[in-house]
């Protein structure tokens, strides 16, 4: 038996160019709202607005009739716009959310870092096609309340959640460029991500030198780049000899490791001119030339010979973490070498923020305010009243 109160269905009439096609109805037993639509000859009763049963308390602030209406509204919309096809409404047809992404996705990695590519594959294959195969939403239904379903969603932690998000966004800034959207829609707030910046680990300059002493000598000095330059791993196994500038005693950071794979750019795709630190200089001088090697950096002991020895991420870490378990110490290279020598400006030697995103090249000082955010020294010497003065401020 149904319990549909169905209506005699009268010839929709065009009013000033306006589609009045279809009705509101409410299902006489369960008393949720749908759609009553007539399509070739057939009556189709739509329930569903943006995935949700149009009933109330389905979306908080909405009754049941207003996301009726709002169906109703949008599918007189597709008429109009001549989209209109039943299959989308009855959940038959298939999203072109997911074939879009790895078009998309197949003429962007052409521009984009092995890392960076091989990570929007992952949220693509792993998070956004799962999901709107479940979800068949359109391109041009992506808008603000769908993409917040999403984000809760996403089985990752919140700076995963949002790399996957960001994968989106640049596919949809592709689509509105290529007239497939009328407009990008707005994505969640920050906040929405619950991001929380980890505390930032670093070492104070003394023991940061013992673990580098730690390490075997003919590979220190990849080490005491890094510490010296405040450059990425990366970097400096990218490191070429013809990127050392003899007349301006500078070193010229133009490409680096992504994925494993040497790329001719930063991953910033911008070039940093870094004057040779002279503690470093007094190392490099002692530095064999290896001439058949084009690198900066050459490890003598590595395997990859065709590869003209350089230096390899993994191995680097290797020798960094035998080194912390030497000296009694247990933090990453990254922040042991980056993260410390930046920390160590601000808090042991009393340079300011400004001074030290001049040296690294940061290009948001919010970046560089990180290392100054829980720094116990600086804290302590102000709320003594021993206030460092840089050298920005005594100069003046």
């Amino acid at each position: 038996m149904l319990f549909f109160k169905l209506h005699q269905y009268i010839a929709p009439k065009n009013n000033g160019g306006f589609c009045m096609k279809g009705s509101i109805q409410q299902h006489s037993k369960y008393k949720y709202y749908y759609v009553a639509w007539y399509e070739n000859k057939k009556l189709y009763t739509i329930s569903r607005y943006k995935g949700f049963l149009c009933r109330d308390g389905e979306i908080p602030g909405m009754s049941g009739r207003e996301m009726a209406e709002r169906l109703l509204y949008l599918m007189r919309a597709d008429v109009e716009n001549g989209t209109f096809r039943i299959e989308k409404w009855t959940g038959q047809v298939k999203t072109d959310v997911i074939p879009y992404l790895w078009e998309w996705l197949e003429e962007a990695q052409k521009s984009l870092t092995p890392a960076t590519a091989k990570d929007y594959k992952n949220s693509i294959k792993n998070h956004l096609a799962p999901w709107f195969v479940m979800n068949p939403y359109q391109l041009h239904e992506l808008q603000y309340d769908v993409l917040c379903r999403l984000l809760n969603d996403i089985n990752r932690t919140g700076k995963g959640k949002r790399n996957v998000m960001y994968c989106l966004r640049r596919c949809l800034v592709h689509a509105y460029k290529s007239n497939r959207i009328p407009a990008i829609p707005l994505f969640p707030e920050e906040s929405k991500y619950n991001i929380i910046d980890p505390i930032i680990q670093w070492l104070p300059e003394a023991r940061q030198i013992k673990v580098i002493q730690a390490i075997p000598e003919d590979h220190q000095p990849i080490f005491w780049w890094l510490k010296y330059h405040l450059r990425r791993p990366s970097e400096g196994m990218a490191l070429h000899r013809i990127d050392y500038d003899k007349q301006q005693d500078a070193f010229i950071i133009r490409r680096t490791f992504s994925a494993k794979k040497l790329v001719q750019h930063t991953k910033t795709h911008k070039i940093h001119i870094i004057p040779c630190h002279s503690e470093f200089k007094k190392i490099m001088q002692k530095m064999p030339i290896r001439i058949d090697s084009p690198y900066f950096f050459v490890n003598s002991h590595g395997k990859l010979k065709k590869e003209h020895y350089h230096y390899q991420h993994d191995y680097l870490v290797d020798l960094w973490h035998k080194a912390c378990e030497k000296t009694g110490e247990n933090i990453p290279m990254y922040s042991g070498l980056k993260h410390s020598s930046c920390s160590q400006y601000i808090n042991e030697k009393g340079y300011s923020i400004d001074e030290v995103q001049m040296m690294t090249d940061h290009a948001r000082r919010e970046s560089v305010k990180r290392y100054a955010s829980v720094q116990l020294d600086a804290k302590r010497r102000l709320l003594e009243g021993k206030r460092v003065v840089s050298f920005k401020e005594d100069v003046q």
